[in-house]
């Protein structure tokens, strides 16, 4: 009976943790990063000459509309500071984002959180995995909506 009662408690407290934390019961489907830690991630916010050109070629052709609807989402949301870096770190690197940041990054709204990083990956240092990061940028999103309840 004694062994019962124990594991009845266990059981309970892992369903109580696993509801406070989902991140911590989620099976990684995709666990491959999109960049290799370290010397190559860290290479990515170099800017050369070349790179600037073009990201304000890039900035300098996006539809009026679509700029100010940007511009009006990056005012509105919290600025995240270094949980920006994060997210990007969570998109390339499969590094979950701590509560905190995903408390911002929900505050943003979605389609706000979502446009801005698209945004942010049409860059040069980040275009080359454009392709691949828009499932990641939602699965971001959701996972933090789920870990965060506002």
């Amino acid at each position: 009976m004694k062994t019962k009662t124990i594991f009845m408690e266990f059981f309970i407290m892992t369903t109580l943790v696993s509801y406070a934390y989902p991140s911590f019961g989620r099976e990684d489907v995709d666990v491959e990063s999109l960049v290799n830690p370290g010397r190559e991630f860290d290479t990515l916010d170099v800017i050369s000459p070349a790179s600037q050109d073009y990201n304000i070629y890039m900035l300098e052709i996006l539809p009026p509309k679509y700029k100010m609807y940007v511009e009006t989402c990056m005012d509105k949301m919290e600025p995240i500071g270094k949980c920006g870096l994060y997210v990007i770190k969570e998109i390339l690197l499969n590094e979950p984002v701590s509560r905190e940041c995903c408390l911002k990054v929900v505050k943003s709204w979605k389609k706000c959180f979502i446009e801005t990083n698209k945004l942010m990956f049409q860059f040069y240092q980040l275009k080359r995995f454009a392709s691949q990061v828009s499932f990641k940028i939602n699965e971001v999103w959701n996972r933090c909506s789920a870990e965060v309840i506002i």
